[in-house]
């Protein structure tokens, strides 16, 4: 920069813009500045050499945090194609000294958030909509792109002139609209213009500043640093931490950051990375990615969207064919006018997936290095793009996947999420859905208070949450995540806190929706090899008292909300009874069901569910099944009960449509019912049976109906003494049956005998 330039180089850019990237190092080239100064917490200043490290790969955010609460914090995200990050990776390639000058991150995370406030990171106005609309455009995105990334750095004489003209016009608009931008920007103003006054004092004016163009004018402003100082006295203050942290294309499609986001973050960093043909060679892409999808396209496709991008952009006026003239020509040309196809390409290309990397040398919480450490070993890749994991659990490494994923949940930290086992339904098996993102980063900062290790900082983060646990459920769901995530050392802490809590509990619904929990712990016991015999003592108890209470409950006037309620615990309950194999406990629970089945007092939802339960269980032979609803449906019960009874009997999910099928007897009963039911109570009732019957499959409900229609005298034989249903005998055949039992016992895995 020449000695008689009139004051600094004041770049203003668009955040995030790969043409103002370019047209930065053009102007950075051209006056060869001293020093250069860039919107950023100073705080990171210290960091600034890990940028120019090898294992520094944007986009990358610097973090700043509130050191005694790390939740407290903020991200400064740069892309390769940032212009902040192009003008500090061009002041290191020149060894020119390079600072951030924003106001610090100390003042910034100290600064108390109304929820009800408007957000500070919001632009109220938005400078670009202004200038488009002005210019004649009804998209903002579409303006930049023909007057600022369309324009290679070639396109002027003076690279300076696009700054020039963009501050002209933001001078224009804080003119006819205020300072328009952000409550915090006067004191921000004031603290750049403090930094670049020390600047002055040690470089002259040979010193570029880079930041948005909103802050231009007020930073040529003429103030006093008096004034500035005034803004500046009194800000509150904390303590701040800062490093630097991988970031995500996805994040940058996000208004993160400088109160700024790009929809097309993919885009702008392919428009970037290739000078040479970029259209062509982003065409070229989105064929590669739709054929690996199995869609027919090739090299024919690529040259038609081509012609048509660039035809669209000729009739449009444009000078080139932007982002809106591409993905046009690619939905008629490459997804035959489907924007099924389109959405996988704007997801992918326009947005995109890229994670970056930051070299170990950058400074994290011991407990991060910890997690780095298992991440390396286990060969858990950190990737931004979402993927299924399957574990088997029989393998060691493979649970040792399994107890990371669920100690980091017990954390806050949820890079991976369960769900459905695809081909299994066995314990031994476990899908996790995988995706980092770059608030991950704040969550490890946060879960560092409770130690310096993964398996330490879960044990004790589990431990705080028994004691400070207050319902029962609450415990229960913390003891099977214990046993998922291996922590033995924690379970005496969360056995002696669940002990206490079923101890004081007197609501059966309460301890019924403990019990299941408890058995799904200690099956994970088993599979995963951890000691969870302690546990089987507390749930006995807990099935004990739920096999004396239930009864009493059910029989206490419940409403319909509350019977519903208690069926499903009942529900939950007979689970878990199966799953504790204890003996004497399902004899125990058996009699519960019995009781309840038989109780006149008790709902009939409840009432028909228990019959059912032990109708599947082979503890109620058919005959007295058939006694029962043709009691619960007799026309001394009131349609509302009744129809309850069914609900509960074949309701559910239990598989009552297929019994109603194959058991002429039972679909007989609810046939003459429903038939004899009044036509006033009738209307009550249907919107209970339309729920009953309405979940059964289609096959269920449309056989269903076909048994209904030929009435019970024309049912292929149905009815008729000695006979089964159609295509099934009237009784077991033992011969036949035991060809088949031995294959039986070999699926179930059971024992002879």
């Amino acid at each position: 920069m020449s000695p008689e330039a009139a004051g600094p180089l004041l770049l203003g850019v668009r955040h995030h813009g790969p043409g103002s990237a370019r047209a930065v190092r053009a102007a950075l080239d051209a006056a060869t500045p001293r020093a250069v100064l860039i919107e950023g917490p100073p705080e990171g200043d210290a960091l600034l050499p890990l940028a120019a490290e090898p294992g520094m790969r944007p986009p990358v955010a610097l973090l700043a945090h509130a050191a005694d609460d790390p939740g407290r914090a903020a991200f400064w995200p740069l892309a390769g194609f940032s212009p902040e990050w192009t003008a500090l990776r061009w002041a290191q390639e020149r060894d020119v000294p390079v600072r951030f000058i924003d106001l610090p991150a100390a003042h910034t995370l100290a600064a108390p958030r109304d929820p009800q406030a408007p957000d500070p990171d919001a632009v109220r106005i938005d400078p670009l909509a202004v200038l488009a609309e002005t210019a004649g455009y009804d998209d903002p995105e579409r303006w930049w792109e023909d007057v600022v990334e369309h324009r290679g750095s070639g396109a002027v004489r003076d690279p300076r002139a696009t700054f020039e003209a963009l501050g002209e016009a933001m001078g224009a608009l804080r003119e006819a609209y205020g300072d328009g931008g952000h409550p915090s920007d006067r004191v921000r103003e004031a603290h750049m213009r403090q930094r670049m006054r020390a600047a002055r004092k040690e470089f002259g004016d040979a010193y570029a500043v880079v930041c948005g163009a909103w802050h231009v004018p007020a930073l040529r402003a003429r103030t006093t640093a008096a004034a500035d100082r005034a803004l500046l006295t009194g800000l509150p203050k904390v303590k701040v931490e800062t490093t630097w942290v991988p970031w995500t294309h996805r994040r940058l499609a996000r208004a993160d950051g400088y109160g700024a986001g790009v929809t097309s973050p993919g885009w702008y960093a392919h428009l970037f990375e290739s000078r040479d043909r970029p259209l062509e060679r982003w065409l070229t892409r989105a064929a590669g990615l739709l054929r690996a999808e199995d869609r027919q396209v090739g090299p024919a496709h690529v040259i038609e969207a081509v012609r048509l991008a660039e035809t669209l952009a000729v009739v449009r006026g444009r000078p080139v064919a932007g982002l809106t003239e591409t993905l046009e020509a690619v939905r008629a040309v490459m997804c035959d006018g489907s924007d099924v196809p389109l959405a996988l390409i704007e997801d992918r290309l326009v947005v995109g997936d890229v994670l970056g990397e930051v070299p170990d040398a950058a400074p994290v919480v011991p407990l991060q290095r910890d997690l780095t450490r298992r991440q390396r070993a286990l060969r858990l890749k950190v990737e931004a793009q979402e993927r299924d994991l399957e574990l088997d659990l029989r393998k060691d490494t493979d649970t040792a996947k399994s107890l990371l994923l669920h100690r980091l949940r017990l954390l806050g930290i949820d890079w991976g999420t369960p769900t459905a086992s695809r081909g299994s339904t066995g314990t031994f098996r476990e899908t996790w859905r995988l995706r980092w993102e770059p608030e991950l980063s704040v969550r490890v900062a946060e879960a560092g208070i409770w130690g310096t290790t993964v398996v330490g900082a879960a044990t004790a983060k589990v431990e705080a949450d028994a004691v400070a646990a207050t319902e029962l459920g609450e415990v229960t769901t913390l003891a099977e995540r214990c046993l998922s995530a291996g922590l033995s050392e924690a379970l005496p802490a969360v056995l002696r806190a669940l002990a206490d809590r079923a101890a004081l509990a007197t609501d059966v619904a309460r301890l019924a929706e403990a019990l299941p929990a408890l058995a799904r712990s200690l099956r994970y016991g088993d599979v995963r090899g951890t000691d969870a015999t302690a546990l089987g003592t507390v749930a006995v108890g807990l099935a004990d008292r739920i096999c004396v209470a239930l009864p009493p409950a059910c029989a206490a006037g419940l409403d319909a909300d509350g019977a519903a309620e208690l069926r499903g615990h009942v529900d939950g309950v007979h689970g878990a009874i199966a799953l504790l194999e204890v003996d004497g406990l399902p004899e125990r629970w058996a009699t519960v069901l019995r009781t309840l089945a038989g109780r006149d007092g008790v709902p009939g939802t409840i009432r028909g569910r228990a019959t059912r339960l032990l109708l599947d269980d082979g503890r109620l032979p058919p005959e007295e099944t058939a006694r029962l609803m043709g009691l619960a449906l007799s026309p001394a019960t009131a349609p509302a009960d009744a129809a309850g009874w069914i609900e509960g009997f074949a309701g559910g999910g239990a598989g009552g449509g297929t019994l109603l099928i194959h058991d002429d007897r039972l679909l007989g009963l609810i046939d003459t019912w429903l038939v004899s039911v009044p036509e006033g109570a009738f209307i009550d009732v249907l919107p209970l049976l339309r729920r009953t019957f309405g979940a059964y499959e289609s096959g269920v409900k449309r056989t269903l109906g076909e048994l209904v229609r030929r009435g019970p005298g024309d049912r292929s034989g149905r009815g008729r003494a000695g006979s089964g249903p159609e295509g099934f005998a009237a009784e077991p055949d033992p011969i036949r049956a035991d060809a088949a039992a031995e294959l039986v016992r070999l699926i179930l895995a059971t024992p002879a005998g």
